[in-house]
């Protein structure tokens, strides 16, 4: 895939609790998130999760934002959200990571942005050789506690060809 990313919370959560964090950095040259993910990123929760693998991706940067956020952004998606959509058009990026619906629809639609989900990472991992299969994957991030709706997992599996 190539290029920057700016990710949200969940994907890399999602990733983190599977100890694949790594995937974003071979298939991608720049992996940055806004000072609100990486926020809610060290916080983790109740369970901490993929707190410690966050910790440990020191090649995942930490960006400010140097505009306020568009009053649309901050008056339908949560900060973290608001925050990649944001950072991602102050930098020029084109792709962002969400795997949150409304936060897809609105990068997309509104912005223009190209947007992936974490699900998307597992195939495109596949695909190049960095991950064997997706499907013990995606069980791993369910039962650890990631949803993921059964449409998406079914398409999902079907592009991988499992």
């Amino acid at each position: 895939m190539g290029g920057a990313l700016v990710s949200n919370t969940g994907p890399l959560v999602a990733l983190a609790i599977i100890d694949r964090l790594d995937l974003l950095h071979c298939l991608f040259d720049e992996v940055i998130v806004p000072e609100a993910v990486h926020l809610e990123l060290l916080e983790g929760g109740a369970k901490q999760a993929g707190v410690a693998a966050y910790r440990q991706a020191h090649w995942i940067k930490n960006r400010k934002l140097t505009e306020p956020h568009d009053p649309l952004l901050g008056s339908v998606l949560d900060k973290g959200e608001a925050s990649v959509i944001q950072l991602a058009r102050e930098r020029n990026i084109d792709r962002v990571l969400i795997d949150e619906r409304k936060g897809r629809q609105i990068a997309r639609e509104i912005y223009g942005l190209q947007v992936i989900g974490s699900a998307r990472v597992l195939v495109e991992a596949k695909r190049q050789g960095y991950l064997d299969n997706v499907e013990q994957a995606i069980t791993a991030m369910r039962q650890h506690g990631y949803w993921l709706h059964e449409n998406i997992v079914a398409m999902i599996l079907k592009k991988a060809g499992e």
